[in-house]
């Protein structure tokens, strides 16, 4: 390489991650004593990367697990349940931003480890934590705190519902609630609770500067993933019903994942920044309790239906519905994209998808997936 500035550029993303080729260790550092603006950028670059915790000369790993993401297992989902999290109003228009977005947030986001400090099953809402975070970096860098986002919300009111969303589960931890403090009581419908406690957040948080909304949501997620039942499995095998659904507290941190992922990609979205999914084992941990939610609402006399989900090269397999009757139905879908149907960012005709047999008994699924969405 030479010391043209046109070529420096390409190489900070891997700098700030300590990842150069040798032949570039002393090139690199040369020309940023001498360009401001890649000086500049560079420092961003390293800040982003403290940021989501990487530290410096870590290689970016692969944390997909091969027995999770390989193979095909055919399993039964039973039983009744209520729904899943994801969010916002089917029929919103999907995809991580346009191409031209796609640049060194995006890079950086992609190249998040799993943090160690938590268990596995908290993993994925760590990740998630680190990824908004490094968004709404950006997002205080430019001020389109107002930009509008799903809902009637901005970018803050999004970090808003956030605060809101994560207050249950914390409190069932034995965290302290937000301000204002509360006036949802025990007896209170989940449907009516949950609308309630966000709209009143939403509201404080809209008297307070973003920056200070932003503190409030992090030092919450902090917190969260500070818990003993965010470390210790066996603390958090119990469960608990929160949000009409009764899991084990594990499941719920994933749900807290789930959400959190969700709206980062709103937010970014919205401002045109591209934002990745999440790592691949993250997203199979999303999927797992996706699937095993979406059995449940179905019930054990529904026709039954081969679902398949596919990332990449990898797929997996359920049947969905009863176990007496032979399948009447295949649906393949995408990881992400039944993420994003589960999260109300498809609707059922809108998601790609391949279908063979029995199209209703299909299209039954497509719905009860969509339906799963209250966020």
């Amino acid at each position: 390489m030479t010391d043209d500035h046109d070529g420096v550029p390409e190489l900070l993303a891997a700098w700030a991650f300590g990842a150069l080729q040798p032949a570039d260790e002393k090139v690199v550092p040369l020309h940023l004593a001498g360009c401001e603006s890649c000086a500049a950028e560079a420092e961003r670059l390293r800040e982003t990367v403290r940021l989501l915790d990487v530290p410096p000369g870590t290689a970016a790993a692969d944390n997909g697990s091969p027995a999770a993401r390989n193979g095909s297992a055919a399993v039964s989902q039973n039983g009744s349940a209520p729904g899943m999290t994801g969010g916002g109003s089917a029929g919103t228009s999907v995809g991580s931003g346009p191409a031209g977005a796609e640049g060194v947030l995006a890079l950086a986001l992609r190249s998040r480890p799993a943090l160690p400090r938590v268990a596995a099953h908290a993993a994925p809402y760590a990740a998630a934590v680190a990824g908004l975070r490094a968004l709404l970096r950006e997002v205080d860098g430019h001020g389109p705190w107002g930009t509008p986002v799903v809902h009637d919300w901005d970018v803050r009111d999004t970090v808003g519902h956030l605060i809101a969303a994560d207050e249950q589960l914390a409190v069932r931890l034995g965290l302290r609630t937000h301000t204002p403090p509360s006036r949802i009581t025990e007896d209170t419908p989940w449907e009516e609770a949950w609308n309630t406690r966000t709209a009143d957040v939403i509201a404080y948080e809209r008297t307070r500067a973003p920056q200070e909304t932003v503190t409030a949501w992090a030092e919450r997620a902090a917190a969260l993933l500070a818990t003993p039942e965010a470390r210790d499995p066996e603390r958090a095998a119990h469960a608990t019903t929160l949000m009409g659904v009764r899991l084990p507290v594990a499941d719920h941190f994933v749900v807290r994942g789930f959400e959190a992922w969700i709206h980062t990609d709103d937010i970014g979205r919205a401002l045109g920044l591209a934002v990745p999914p999440p790592p691949d084992a993250h997203l199979w941990q999303l999927v797992r309790l996706a699937v095993r939610i979406l059995g449940m609402a179905l019930g054990p006399t529904a026709p039954p239906v081969l679902f398949a989900v596919t990332a990449g090269e990898s797929s997996t397999e359920w049947v969905l519905g009863s176990e007496d009757e032979a399948v009447r139905g295949e649906l393949v879908l995408d990881a992400v994209d039944f993420c994003l149907l589960v999260g109300g960012r498809y609707t059922p005709d809108e998601v790609p998808r391949g279908v063979a047999g029995d199209e209703g008994v299909v299209r039954d699924v497509l719905e009860r997936a969509a339906a799963l969405s209250w966020l």
